[in-house]
């Protein structure tokens, strides 16, 4: 009879019915690294006396051994092999820079999804860019290819492009039909007549045909243009009952929403209605995922401009001008206006420049108001837009520009605005914006400035006594109004919000709501941490 060891069956053996195998342990039979079997101990047995005890290792054991040693081997080389197959794809790829960033699309974080079958040659991954409208995807596919193919193990390399899904920074802290549109683009020029909603319409049909995701939302409660100048099929907003929500009208693509597809034509309300309209044809319409959502902004600096950007944070804004020195003094007011609530201005468009005839080129309204407006604030881009029958004929017919001749001389300048926006918004959105928080373990605001090291403390209750706004302080004698004289010592922010890109709304427990800028919680009198140890943390 035959006693195997529970972790081997063992073949019968050609020998006497008085050979017996006795239980090992599991040590002599195991390989201490692997747990490959390597034999058994053989007890020779004559009746009852035992005459010779040996070690066994049978052929079949050996070979079983070596093929699993083998495996082991083959796997370990395999799983090598792989890892260095991908660190040089990876490494061909990050040869690859985005100008924008001026670093690798490795380092970027592009690369997703990297698959490889060394045996086949076959390697797989996806470009996933910041936005479907990047004006050098095409560039990032066809080097990705090249590059990959170039190590001498891959016969062939796909390479799938996509985009990083429609977020804004602050997403959480957004009305719900704001927190999938990734950038807002205002277009403005504080003045009536120099062809804004022209270039907001066209800038945004440029960015649908670049491949973004886009809607116009147009400002203008008081003359809405947005109804002339394009075409829709539905020419009046719905609403949904049960979401109590607006569904946007569309035309080729693009959503659009104005006062104007309301049916009242245009408002005669006094400002602060205006501005609660403005509030919730942006905020309640279901505008979906947006790359880029462009807003014609109406003419003037007052509380539409500022509700605008207190409710949605602005991305950057293009400034529409026209040669004239009245239309510059304009355009100035509207520049630092931007400049105060923190949003950066990264393209100048002169409108009605110039146009040619008889050989040559007249500017009928004088020049240098565009670039003087880029001189003096420092914006780094500026474009010339012609004087052009087509362009006034096709935003009246409701067909913009680029879209009834993609391929024209006004088409092409347009394709350039639109890459000079999405390179800068690209640039932005990778900028860290100021934290503002409280933290209710040390019983202090916590501030953090971008871009460097410093952070530092508030106490609550000076943040509060600083507010100079007119519900605090009377703007005729700058004296605090008496409801607001007392401030107690340990009052603490019920909630904090980013508003726009300059500022955070905080609430206090009294029901007072305060906008606090940025810049002004840089110079409020700040709190030192106490330099004495925490006496939970002391050892004794």
């Amino acid at each position: 009879m035959y006693h195997h060891n529970l972790l081997l069956r063992a073949p019968p053996i050609s020998s006497p019915p008085c050979l017996s195998l006795t239980h090992c342990s599991s040590s002599s039979i195991l390989n201490s690294n692997n747990g490959i079997i390597l034999g058994f101990h053989v007890n020779i047995r004559r009746g009852k006396r035992l005459v010779k005890r040996q070690w066994s290792s049978p052929r079949w054991l050996l070979f079983a051994a070596n093929a699993a040693a083998t495996s082991s081997i083959e796997a370990g080389a395999s799983s090598t092999s792989a890892t260095k197959a991908e660190g040089d794809v990876l490494k061909v790829l990050s040869e690859i820079i985005d100008p924008d960033f001026g670093t690798d699309i490795v380092s970027c974080g592009f690369v997703k999804d990297l698959q490889i079958n060394e045996a086949s040659g076959e390697v797989s991954f996806r470009l996933e860019l910041t936005t479907p409208a990047c004006p050098i995807k095409d560039m990032f596919e066809q080097k990705s290819k090249e590059v990959v193919l170039m190590l001498p193990w891959v016969k062939n390399v796909q390479v799938i492009m996509s985009a990083q899904p429609a977020r804004p920074v602050y997403a959480d802290e957004l009305p719900t039909g704001l927190q999938r549109i990734s950038n807002v683009i205002a277009v403005s020029s504080c003045k009536g007549g120099v062809g804004k909603s022209t270039v907001a319409v066209n800038l945004a049909y440029t960015l649908a045909g670049m491949g973004a995701r886009v809607g116009i939302f147009d400002a203008d409660v008081y003359g809405p243009s947005l109804p002339t100048m394009v075409s829709p099929e539905n020419r009046l907003l719905e609403m949904n009952p049960e979401k109590r929500t607006i569904i946007p009208t569309e035309y080729l693509g693009v959503k659009l929403v104005s006062f104007g597809f309301a049916g009242q034509g245009r408002a005669i309300m006094r400002g602060p209605m205006v501005s609660g309209v403005i509030n919730q044809l942006l905020t309640t319409a279901e505008w979906g995922e947006l790359d880029y959502l462009v807003i014609d902004m109406p003419p003037g600096t007052g509380d539409i401009q500022l509700t605008l950007c207190q409710v949605i944070p602005i991305t950057a804004a293009v400034i529409v001008t026209t040669p004239q020195k009245l239309s510059f003094i304009d355009v100035a007011k509207g520049v630092r206006m931007f400049s105060k609530l923190k949003v950066p201005c990264v393209a100048v468009v002169e409108n009605m420049c110039h146009f040619d005839a008889d050989g040559k080129r007249y500017y009928p309204f004088g020049r240098g108001s565009g670039s003087q407006v880029v001189h003096q604030f420092g914006i780094p881009f500026l474009f010339d837009l012609p004087i052009r029958p087509t362009l006034s004929a096709s935003g009246d017919a409701g067909t913009p520009e680029v879209v009834a001749d993609p391929q024209g001389e006004v088409a092409q300048t347009f394709q350039d605005i639109g890459v000079c926006v999405v390179q800068q918004c690209a640039k932005i959105r990778q900028q860290v914006s100021t934290s503002v928080a409280y933290d209710k373990s040390m019983k202090a605001i916590r501030v953090k400035v971008p871009n460097s090291e410093e952070e530092f403390l508030l106490h609550p209750a000076t943040v509060r006594r600083n507010d100079r706004s007119a519900q605090s302080v009377d703007e005729w004698t700058g004296e605090r109004k008496p409801q607001f004289t007392y401030i107690p010592e340990d009052i603490e922010p019920e909630d904090i919000k980013p508003m726009g890109n300059y500022a955070v709304s905080i609430t206090w427990p009294d029901g007072f709501s305060q906008i606090a800028p940025y810049e002004q919680l840089q110079t409020i009198e700040r709190l030192v941490p106490d330099p004495r140890p925490d006496p939970s943390e002391v050892s004794v």
